[in-house]
């Protein structure tokens, strides 16, 4: 398992202080997204200065926002993000007494487009986070008049294109985008959706993956992958239920865009065989690797206002088949034990926590713990 580093500037005690910056830490081998880590999280909610006045409606505005979320602390983010095994590791690390703590990114440095339509619905805004390829926030063409129509506000980071870090800066900021406009502004929670195009799409899945008690829908326009591996495990099994109960994904790609379709098709195979059943999916007529436009955007937004409706037996006949074969891999591993054999057994569990992620655990670090112990 490759190496963690941790500066000591990260490793702060819990507190309620976040007007420090806090920096993102090296990795070892930056290629995987599980052996990443920002640093670390506050538990608790920072009250910050009072928000600026509302931005003036049906026009894109340069936002700054001051509240810091726990979802967003480097915390929260190693227990969502990281594999079970990589989580332990992590925690291992820590100097006796160290506890983790911190925000990734410091709010007073970054800034946000924020568009509100002139109306809300009688149950609040919607609200569309989205994450970008590029670093200019902006509005993609078309979307104004269809958020005006929906009534769903917009906002997106500046600084969160493809060249920037996925876990320092483009999943938290997508995050504390969410947190300071739910602060300023009443939203239909059941209306609160991630999107992204091309790069930003493949964050808007992560993040959805990981947090779908704030996200209840997802637009992938032209960026995807599939789920449960290494670059993108699944997380503590209380969230993947809920992810796969209650959050509906739509991809949204152009006819002609033959890379991103295949991608789509591996993405949405995925999602089934972990019985995520809650997919649609949309072609842009005429499209390439562009942005979508407003005609597609208002055929996403129609199909999310659908309500998820969960297959309870489906369901459970699904996840039964996912824990008779996670059972299977570690009695594999229990017989490997047995035999002796503790250095593929512990190889075998670094491949079932790679694959099951959340899934797996306590019983992954459980075994783990042993066999490394025993060796």
């Amino acid at each position: 398992m490759h190496s963690i580093v941790i500066p000591r500037s990260l490793l702060a005690p819990v507190n309620c202080r976040t007007t420090d910056r806090v920096h993102s830490m090296a990795i070892a081998d930056d290629s995987r997204f599980r052996r990443a880590l920002l640093g670390a999280a506050l538990a608790c909610l920072a009250a910050g200065p009072a928000l600026a006045q509302n931005a003036p409606t049906g026009t894109l505005s340069k936002a700054t926002f001051t509240a810091y979320s726990p979802l967003s602390g480097n915390a929260e983010f190693a227990r969502r993000l990281l594999s079970p095994l990589d989580y332990a590791q992590l925690l291992a690390k820590l100097p006796h007494g160290v506890q983790l703590g911190g925000q990734p990114v410091d709010l007073a440095q970054e800034s946000f487009a924020l568009y509100v339509p002139p109306r809300a619905r009688a149950n609040g805004y919607g609200l569309i986070v989205f994450v970008p390829p590029w670093d200019v926030a902006r509005l993609p063409d078309g979307w104004g008049p269809v958020l005006d129509q929906y009534g769903f506000l917009f906002v997106s980071a500046s600084r969160s294109g493809n060249d920037q870090n996925v876990l320092a800066r483009r999943e938290p900021l997508a995050l504390l985008a969410e947190a300071n406009v739910a602060a300023r502004y009443r939203l239909d929670p059941a209306r609160v959706y991630i999107a992204g195009f091309s790069g930003g799409s493949r964050v808007a899945l992560k993040l959805a993956l990981r947090y779908p008690d704030v996200f209840r829908g997802v637009i992938l326009n032209a960026g995807s992958d599939p789920i449960g591996t290494a670059a993108t495990p699944l997380p503590p099994r209380d969230l993947f239920a809920r992810f796969q109960e209650s959050t509906h994904i739509v991809y949204v790609t152009g006819d002609q865009d033959t890379a991103a379709i295949a991608e789509d098709v591996s993405s949405r195979h995925s999602l089934r065989d972990w019985c995520v059943f809650q997919v649609d999916e949309r072609s842009a007529m005429g499209g390439g690797h562009d942005a979508m436009g407003g005609a597609a955007l208002s055929q996403a937004l129609d199909l999310l206002a659908v309500p998820v409706r969960s297959d309870a037996a489906r369901l459970a006949a699904c996840r039964a088949g996912i824990d008779a074969q996670l059972n299977a891999q570690f009695a594999k591993a229990q017989a490997l034990t047995a035999n002796g054999n503790r250095v593929d057994a512990l190889q075998l569990v670094k491949e079932i926590d790679g694959r099951f992620g959340g899934l797996a655990a306590p019983r992954s670090v459980a075994l783990s713990t042993r066999l490394a112990g025993s060796n």
